[in-house]
């Protein structure tokens, strides 16, 4: 199984990333995706998830500003980030979970003038 961020890099406050974590060697549909994110210092936290359903949740922090979305066709899961604020500033992880969790390697988003 193999999970591949991709789509980070530097914004502006007030801009937009798309972020893109592509599976393989699973069952994409089956599978409960999400997106995390570790800040430095800090612990690694639930951004969004997004059920085998469609069904989303998301952080406090980032909702009204995320969009946590599938491609089943594609074995894709995307996190579409607006208004990038200073504190969204981490590396962020997808995750894959059924019977035990696969997590991808991490792509770096720093929103910095």
């Amino acid at each position: 199984v193999q999970l591949v961020e991709s789509g980070g890099g530097l914004v502006q406050p007030g801009g937009s990333l798309r972020l893109s974590c592509a599976a393989s060697g699973l069952i994409f549909s089956n599978y409960v995706m999400s997106w995390y994110r570790q800040a430095p210092g800090k612990e690694r936290e639930l951004v969004a998830v997004i059920r085998t359903t469609g069904s989303t949740n998301y952080a406090d922090s980032v909702k009204g500003r995320f969009t946590i979305s599938r491609d089943n066709a594609k074995n894709t899961v995307y996190l579409q980030m607006n208004s990038l604020k200073p504190e969204d500033t981490a590396v962020y992880y997808c995750r894959a979970v059924l019977l035990r969790d696969y997590w991808g390697q991490g792509t770096q988003v720093t929103v910095s003038s």
